[in-house]
């Protein structure tokens, strides 16, 4: 009996959405549909000529298919047995907009199998979208994760150097024998015979509730990285935002909060549930914890020099674990801890308080607890340049005593923004913190305090005398100093110093009326607790917590005689045979002051004080 009408059109449906959804899948990349270990297309049987795609995002959620076509493999390029596959983009979106900033990590396929990653172009305003590929198996031989976490904030001793200091992004140059070996067409022999150099893709460094000056500021700090600094947005976080696939993207998130600072780069491959990105290093930190969390596209901005996705974040999906030379990999899951930092602002037309989170890692929380500071001063509506800044606030370290900030800054005629005063002082501050060599501090809270007061508040001094040019040990003496406010009347102020009963009859003492800065470059604050001559982290927030205020003036009495400084103890008056004993143990915390402080006083004031004066007292 033949079938019914409706049994035939049900299946034909039914046959229909069977060779679709088949199609789908043939069409699909297979990494895009499966959690486990990819379908890997091995490095050894690339060849010249094959087609390929890249599966990338430029707008929304929509994975987009990326023809291309393999020029050949530059072995060893980015060192012994790290090879790099060079490709041609091809399709209108990628003539139109060439290799982006933040393609990095996307995906690459021959034949259905993920051969690598997106990783490399060719410096700026290239004509053709020509691309370095990371081989996929160089960067799933990151390890998994185990007990690099621990590692991740440098032990101690370890002595990293600020962010300031770190490596900048590698160039790498391309063989002069490739086009003998017929790896490049005609039109690009010119590129190569000119000296032609891969960099890893730039990455886009989202500043989001940062403004204009902030990322002016700071963008040059991170451009070595190979980031393009860029204002975007904090997206809300949304329930899928873990349901992540190749090809769609992620941040490696510095910041958190009122304003949010990210890295983002393409998903190359989930494997079970640890995600391989970005083809290159971000900060190639080796071993970190950080935090990861998704990134959408809003759109790509084409441009002749270079051209960016414009990327929002969004939720928190995980850690970042390695930052390593093929590829940054981490766990979905839970993120690390970070460290939160309150900071309030006065000014005279009201109060504002912000909270961030920040990534606890030695080299970037400085730079990012000064960046945050500045931040929140030049973006608020009632700051402007002239004002005179007061710096107050605490950091809590877990098992010890907490270090205490306390200074101002007037600002000054040179062509840099007051804030910056701020935010240097805080960053080195803070990487004395982080960096010390005796243990990694464990911050449990940044409080910071910034009032801004309308007017340019400096005091210079003038000139002192002394009401007696003689004294006996004992004796009290008044120094007498004039004063000279900025566009103000001069004052004077009178400071009672008292001769040490042990002075030596016959002696001259000097006496030094001055700033905080002459007095720490001339005895032995500002050069102890750099680090290595202290007993340890107690020690040196003790240091901190005694340092010098630019808003205090400071009368110093000085004797002829050597000072030794042994660690952080100071021995004044040091014979000279005990010189010679601690010289020939090689101490290594020893220094020798050529005077000794026989006393030091100070005076607050409500602006900074700038200057020195310098007098003679002897001793009956």
């Amino acid at each position: 009996m033949p079938p019914s009408r409706p049994s035939l059109v049900r299946a034909l449906r039914a046959s229909l959405l069977g060779i679709l959804f088949a199609g789908l899948l043939l069409s699909a990349p297979r990494a895009i549909r499966a959690a486990g270990p990819p379908n890997i297309f091995p490095l050894d049987q690339v060849k010249p000529g094959m087609k390929g795609a890249a599966y990338t995002i430029f707008s929304g959620d929509q994975v987009h298919k990326i023809d291309l076509v393999v020029l050949g493999v530059l072995p060893d390029l980015m060192g012994p047995k790290q090879s790099i596959i060079l490709v041609q983009l091809m399709g209108p979106e990628v003539e139109h907009t060439g290799v982006v900033a933040g393609m990095s990590g996307s995906p690459v396929y021959i034949d259905g199998k993920l051969v690598g990653a997106l990783s490399l172009k060719f410096g700026q305003f290239t004509k053709e979208p020509l691309a370095g590929v990371t081989p996929i198996q160089n960067m799933l031989d990151i390890a998994p994760a185990d007990t690099q976490a621990k590692s991740a904030n440098r032990p101690a001793g370890s002595g990293q150097a600020p962010a300031s200091e770190m490596a900048s992004q590698p160039q790498y140059a391309v063989p002069a024998d490739a086009v003998s070996d017929g790896l490049w067409p005609k039109a690009e022999a010119g590129l190569l015979n000119s000296g032609a150099y891969l960099t890893p893709i730039d990455t886009p460094l989202v500043f989001t509730g940062a403004s204009a000056a902030t990322v002016a500021h700071y963008a040059s700090q991170f451009a070595a990285y190979g980031m393009v600094a860029t204002q975007g947005g904090a997206g809300v976080p949304q329930p899928d935002d873990a349901n992540l696939k190749p090809g769609d993207m992620v941040s490696m998130e510095l910041v958190r909060g009122d304003s949010s600072l990210g890295a983002s780069c393409t998903v190359t491959a989930i494997v079970n549930n640890r995600i391989y990105a970005c083809g290159h290093p971000v900060l190639g930190m080796g071993a970190v914890s950080m935090p990861m969390s998704r990134a959408r596209v809003v759109t790509t901005l084409a441009s002749d020099m270079d051209s960016i996705k414009i990327v929002t974040t969004g939720g928190m999906i995980g850690t970042f674990t390695d930052d390593r030379l093929t590829a940054i990999a981490g766990t979905l899951g839970v993120g690390p801890r970070m460290i939160p930092m309150d900071l309030s602002l006065d000014t005279p037309t009201g109060h504002r308080d912000f909270h961030f989170e920040l990534a606890d890692n030695p080299r970037l929380t400085p730079l990012l607890v000064g960046l945050m500071a500045y931040n929140g001063l030049v973006s608020n509506t009632a700051y402007s340049e002239g004002t005179t800044l007061q710096l107050s606030g605490d950091i809590d370290i877990a098992g010890h005593s907490s270090v205490h900030i306390a200074n101002m800054f007037a600002p000054s005629d040179a062509f840099v923004p007051d804030g910056t005063f701020v935010a240097m002082t805080v960053q080195s501050l803070f990487s004395r913190v982080f960096t010390n060599p005796y243990e990694t501090p464990k911050i449990d809270r940044i409080r910071l305090k910034l009032e801004s007061l309308p007017e340019r508040r400096v005091t210079a001094i003038d000139g002192a005398w002394t009401d007696v040019t003689e004294a006996q040990p004992g004796d009290t003496v008044t120094v007498k100093v004039l004063l000279r406010p900025y566009r103000g009347e001069p004052e004077l102020r009178n400071l009672k110093i008292v001769v040490p009963a042990e002075a030596d009859p016959g002696t001259t003492l000097r006496i030094q009326v001055s700033d905080a800065g002459w007095l720490n470059r001339t005895t032995h604050s500002g050069a102890a607790g750099a680090g290595s001559e202290l007993g340890g982290l107690e020690q040196l927030i003790h240091v901190l917590n005694e340092e010098r205020r630019n808003n205090r003036l400071y009368v110093t009495l000085l004797r002829p005689t050597p000072t030794l400084l042994v660690e952080d103890k100071e021995l004044p008056n040091a014979p000279l045979s005990e010189m010679n004993v601690l010289d020939q143990r090689r101490s290594a915390g020893l220094t020798v002051l050529r005077e000794s402080v026989a006393g030091e006083w100070s005076v607050p004031m409500d602006s900074v004080v700038s200057g020195a004066a310098f007098l003679t007292i002897h001793v009956k």
